[in-house]
Formats: C-alpha cells, structure tokens, sequence
C-alpha cells in the first residue's frame, strides 16, 4: 500500500485561479491516495468546454447528472421543468408568428405534418374507405355483396380484404429493402407512383359481370396496397430522419420534440379516414336525388365511389411531383451514414449486426406490430359490424356512417394526444404502449362475457362507450408508438429495412383478423380479440426499450461502436437502463453505463469529427484559407483540439494538465504514471493547448 502513498507536491489549481508553488520540502507534506488516469476522464478545464454539447441541459442537471439517473421526485420536477420552459418558448414562437402573419402556423403545420405524412392521409382514405364502402354495396348489389349471395364467389368477395393487406405486406418488405438500398427519396417516389397506378384502376375497375369487377376491384386493391406498404417504413424513417439534425451533434429540436414530428405525419392517416368518410357521405346524398334515405341507386353509387378514388388520385399525382423535384436531401442522413460505414448499396454487415445485436428489439416491434394490428384493422375492416351491433341493428348505410364518423373523430383525438406526450420522460412511448394495449384488452373482454346485454338496449350505450374508447386509446397507445419506436430503436443503414419487416409482421395480424372475422360470430371476435391485447402488453414490457428522452445521435454513436467491435468500450446513455428492455438488462447490455468514462470517450469521438472535418477542409486550398466554423464548435474547443494531439497519449496529458483539473471524487494516478506526467507538463512543449511550440 505504501508504494501507491506519494508526497502532495503538486495540484491543479481550480479554473480562474493563479498557481503558486509549494515551496521546498518540509517533510509535513500530506499523503493521499491515486488520482484516476486523465485519459480516461474528463478534467475540469473539459468539462468547462465541452459540457454544451456533452451535457445538454435539456437532459442533464446543472450538476450534469442525467435525467433518468435522477430519483423519482428530483426526475419528476426536472422534467416538468425543462417541459414548461420548452412550452412557454413554442407559444411565445407561435405569437410571433402570429403577429408577423396570422396565417404562417397553418403554413409551418402544413410543412411539417402535412406533407410529410400525405402518403399515410391517402393511406387512410382509400385504405379504410373499404369498410366503409362494404355496407353501401351490400345494399346495391346483395346478390354479390350480401349474405346470401348467388353472383360472386364468396372467396373473391373475401380476397378483396385478402389481396389488400398482402399487397401492403409485400410493400412494406420491398420498399423498406429499396429505402436503404438506394435510397429515402426512390422509395418515396416509387411509393407515390405505385398508389397512382393503383387509384387509376380503382376508379375504372369493372367488369363484364359482377364477379369481373370483384375480381378487378381486388387486383387494384393489390396494386395501391404495394405503394401503401412502402409508405411506412419510408415516411417513418424520413420523418425521423428530417427531425434529426444533419451533423454529429443534436439539436434540443431533435431530442425534446422528435416523437411528436413523426406522430404528427403519422396521425394524418386518421384525417384521411375522417376525408373519407364526409366524402362518401357528400357524393352519396349528391347523386342520389339529394337525400341519404334508401334505396341507392346503381348510378349513384358508381358515381359515389369512383369520385370518391379519382380525387385522391390528383393527390397522389402532386404528391409524385413533390418528392420527385422537392425533396432531392431525402436521403442525406442515410448517404452520410454509409459514407461513415465506407459502405456503397446495401449494407449486409448492418443488417446481420442488427439481427444479432437487436434481436430482441425486432421481436417487439414486429409481435407488438402484429397484436395491435388484430386489433386496429379487424376493428376498422369490419368497422360496419361492430357499429351495427353498436346502433342497435339500424340497417341504413347512412347510420353506419355517421357512427363510424363519430368514432373516427373519437380516434383523431387518440392522435393528437399521442402527439403531446410520447415526447414525456415521465410517460413517454412504452408506458403509453403498455396502457393502450390494457385498455383495448379490457374494452373488448368486459362485452365478450355479457355480450347479449351489451348489445341490447339496456346495455348498448356502455358498450358503445367501450367501443369509442379502445378506438382513443388504440391511437393513444399501440398504433401510433409502433410506428415510431420500428424505426426509433435500430441504426439508420438498416432502420428501413427494419421498419417495414416489423410492419409486414404486424400487416399479418392485420391478414389474420380478415380471414378469422369471415368465419367466426360477432361475439366470437370479442371473445378473440381482447387476449392479444394482453399479449402486447406483455410483449412490450419485456422486449421493447423506452427511446423516450434518448438522444438519437447517441444511438448512432453505440451503433458506431458495435460496428467497430468496440461495444465494450461505450458507455454512454444509449446502454442506460432507462433505455434498455427489461431483456437487454437481463442479458447484461447495460453493464458497461458509466457517465464519466462516457464524457471523455465523447470528447475524443469529437476530436475525430473535428480531425475528419479539419482534414477535408485542407484539402482545398480555397477552403483552408478561410476559418473552420461549423456553428457546432466554440472557439475554446477548436484551440483545445489543435493543442492537442489524439494520436499522442503524452500530448493528450499535457493540454489536460494545464488547462484544469480531475474533479475532487477521482483518485491519484500511480507514482510511475506521475512522473510520465510530470515530464509532459514541462512549461514551453509543443503541442500544449494554448502555447506556440
């Protein structure tokens, strides 16, 4: 033990203050035991510098602790905190929006949720427009709609559902494939193409005989549902992608408000569903003699629903020619990525690393996927059913219409709410996972063991309760953080790819619920439904991490570290357990967390970006005769990278020995490695921070 003891001959002074030196030995000098090695943490001096873009304040306390590292009720008030100064900064930006010009909000939501979510609006128009329709051909056409039919095969009738979804699985597959094969903006546009294509035979689908234009009708079904599939894993990730700023650093934009941006191009497909619908109503009551009462004509429900597909068509076309000619960056995130990977096409490395890595993490995005989908498109497929089990058996497709408008708005609701706390540390996207699936569970088996109660008058107006309130929390929970969290939780050479296999799985749930509720009673659906609910619940607990709070630039950065085979060597946040599933703790991901060593391994990844970006810069002779400024780098922190040397350890130990201290909590270093530091620190070396050599 006495070797490690050594004479205090020698400290750092504290940042501001001018050394003095200990004068000669005495032999009353104190003893204490080693300081921790300097290249493994951070000094003070680093600290003082780096800690902006190491510890934002939106996540780290002033003492920079992280926010989940806080106990409950320190956590609880830091995150109310941060949120109400985020919220009071948004309203005073919003009035002076409004001030300038009353209508630029309109414009920014048009910009950030609208466009970027217009494939998911047509989506939801046509997609659900399907169960919307069925009812209004079942009561022009009976003998090929209805139950009891005599002109159309049963399994046609039935493929008309079939084909859709197998056409979005397809798409989800394929075009997540081509997303990070070639690109974000080929897949958008391809997208936009295909459900083109797929409109334009919808609305002229017929045939020569009833049973030809079923036929017709779901081969068209087939083809928009490949465009269909290809828009989630394509808008999820390009939203995504869009909320996270360009360079290596985030931006407060970025970690405070990412879940929301992509939820809120998410929930357009709710206000496709909700268009729809008015539409239907419209160019029915339009076409046929002015009123909604029965009997509906043939011409007016041709007119009805071919309109009702050509408009969104036009939609679709601009569409195509705003990803073609506005949005060329589309992939920037995913080029700079690949360039850092030196991949070119697709990268396989990525993707057996995900499987092997992230395995769990598939698991819950694509079961979680799959069990909402049971729920979500079963309800809406079959929504006509369950509302005519709900209105009291009213028979007229315009009652069947206005419940389903009543729920749709129910579900908008689900939406927006989604919206406004899947960004909330202290809820956040699993718990509203967790909850959503719950409530759906209970909404659902409370009717299927007293179901002839809640179907009648005396019990219908509670289970109509329950019917609108699995629709609200079936969007303010599974439907909307599924979306989100299949691309959130993997790396973005593979987050494509990855997105649309979990989508795929889930459109199987989805294909499931379609075939079972052709076979099977309305009571049975519910005796059916609730326990997948259950098993998501279940699913997400164990096997799905929480990206609430998480810094998606940290994520890529442990990405870098896997892909490098350093794993072991991260210690940052992305390994926290507040990140981590229930099963990535089991396995002991989480064992290497450790703030400080983090804070410098963070310093030198810094060091390399700037080094990278230095390097380049003198490349050109035009562009090293200017100033490197990238607005990401203060001043202190460019003189600090050049006075110090990443490939050099002693060049490293001599800018942090004269530039600050080791915080009080370290240890001394060994007396061998002292003297090496010594030696380093002699005043006038070249390569000291802040010193001409």
């Amino acid at each position: 033990m006495a070797r490690f003891l050594k004479r205090h001959q020698q400290h750092d002074p504290p940042i501001g203050e001018i050394p003095v030196p200990h004068g000669p030995e005495t032999g009353d000098e104190h003893q204490h035991f080693p300081r921790r090695l300097s290249t493994n943490y951070a000094t003070d001096y680093e600290r003082q510098i780096f800690s902006h873009l190491t510890h934002p304040d939106d996540s780290y306390t002033d003492d920079g602790v992280y926010w989940a590292d806080l106990p409950f009720w320190k956590r609880f008030s830091f995150v109310r905190k941060v949120n109400s100064a985020e919220s009071a900064e948004e309203w005073k930006s919003i009035w002076a929006m409004i001030k300038e010009d009353p209508l630029s909000p309109i414009s920014w939501y048009f910009r950030n949720a609208v466009l970027p979510g217009a494939g998911l609006g047509l989506e939801g128009y046509v997609l659900f427009s399907i169960g919307n329709l069925d009812p209004l051909f079942e009561a022009v056409w009976g003998t090929c709609w209805g139950k009891n039919r005599t002109e159309c095969s049963t399994n046609w009738v039935a493929a008309v559902t079939y084909l859709e979804i197998i056409g979005i699985m397809v798409g989800q597959v394929f075009v997540g494939v081509i997303g990070d094969w070639v690109g974000r903006r080929w897949g958008l546009i391809q997208d936009a193409v295909v459900m083109l294509l797929g409109l334009l035979m919808l609305t002229g689908s017929w045939g020569m005989t009833l049973q030809g234009w079923v036929i017709m009708y779901a081969w068209s079904l087939f083809v928009y549902g490949i465009g269909v599939g290809g828009e989630y894993p394509i808008t999820a990730t390009s939203s995504m992608e869009n909320a996270v700023s360009a360079g290596r650093l985030s931006t407060r934009d970025d970690r405070l408000h990412r879940g929301r941006k992509v939820t809120m191009a998410f929930l357009m497909q709710g206000w496709g569903q909700l268009v729809n619908q008015v539409m239907l109503i419209v160019l029915l009551i339009i076409f046929n003699r002015g009123h909604a009462q029965p009997p509906y004509s043939m011409t007016a429900t041709q007119y009805a629903f071919r309109l009702s597909f050509a408009f969104p068509a036009i939609g679709t076309l601009w569409l195509a020619y705003y990803r073609t000619w506005k949005m060329k960056s589309a992939s920037k995130q995913l080029e700079a990525a690949k360039k850092k990977a030196n991949v070119t096409g697709y990268d396989v490395a990525s993707l057996k690393n995900t499987f092997s890595n992230f395995g769990g993490r598939l698991f819950a995005t694509a079961g979680g996927w799959f069990c909402n989908d049971v729920f979500f498109y079963g309800n809406k497929l079959f929504q006509g059913q369950f509302i005519k089990v709900i209105s009291g058996g009213s028979s007229t497709v315009m009652t069947t219409w206005t419940w389903n408008l009543i729920n749709v708005v129910v579900s908008l609701a689900g939406y927006y709410a989604a919206s406004m706390l899947i960004d909330n540390k202290m809820y956040g996207r699993k718990n509203m996972q967790q909850v959503g699936f719950l409530m759906c569970f209970i909404m659902f088996v409370v009717p299927a063991f007293n179901y002839q109660y809640y179907s009648h008058e005396s019990g219908i107006h509670a289970f109509q309760a329950m019917y609108f309130l699995s629709s609200f929390f079936n969007q303010f929970g599974p439907n909307s953080v599924t979306f989100l969290v299949a691309g959130e939780v993997f790396p973005t050479q593979v987050r494509a790819s990855a997105h649309g296999f979990s989508a795929m799985i889930g459109k199987a749930g989805a294909l499931l619920a379609s075939v079972l509720y052709n076979y099977i009673s309305d009571q049975d659906k519910f005796y059916v439904v609730p326990w997948f609910g259950l098993a998501g619940m279940l699913i997400t607990l164990i096997w799905l991490p929480d990206t609430t709070g998480l810094d998606l630039k940290e994520q890529e950065r442990r990405w870098q570290y896997i892909l490098e085979g350093r794993a072991n060597e991260y210690h940052g946040i992305a390994i926290h357990p507040q990140h981590l599933s229930l099963w990535e703790r089991w396995m002991g991901v989480g064992k290497n967390y450790h703030p400080d060593l983090d804070m410098k391994a963070k310093i030198r990844d810094l060091r390399n970006d700037w080094e990278e970006k230095e390097a380049t810069r003198s490349a050109s002779d035009a562009e090293s005769a200017t100033p490197f400024d990238d607005g990401e780098y203060t001043e202190e922190i460019h003189e600090y990278f050049k006075g110090t040397n990443n490939n050099n350890s002693i060049s490293s130990l001599k800018g942090e020995k004269l530039k600050g201290t080791s915080p009080s909590r370290s240890n001394d270093i060994p007396s061998e490695q002292r003297t090496l530091n010594e030696k380093s620190n002699e005043p006038g070396e070249p390569g000291e921070p802040g010193r001409s050599s």
